[in-house]
């Protein structure tokens, strides 16, 4: 290990590597939720505020991709509409 060097950031990457390979759902959201945590402890342990933000929003998104499952389609976004009155958006 070297000076200055935040060890929980490969932690962290590691625990989401993990979530991504496992097999079963209990394992996966395990992992992703130990990837939070090692996002949170980086964060904790940071100095440099953009980096401090960064590993905040890991965290969250770990938590996120715990809960979701893996099977689900993801929602699609609007289309816009076209109006009848609105010539532009008809060619």
């Amino acid at each position: 290990m070297s000076f200055g060097k935040n060890p929980h950031v490969a932690k962290a990457e590691l625990a989401e590597q993990k979530a991504r390979e496992a097999r079963d759902e209990i394992a996966r959201e395990q992992a992703w939720l130990e990837a939070a945590r090692r996002w949170d402890r980086a964060a904790e342990r940071e100095t440099d505020a953009k980096r401090k933000q960064v590993y905040f929003d890991k965290g969250e998104q770990a938590r996120v991709n715990a809960t979701q499952r893996p099977d689900a389609p993801e929602p699609e976004p609007a289309l816009p509409t076209a109006r009848a009155g609105d010539r532009k958006l008809l060619n």
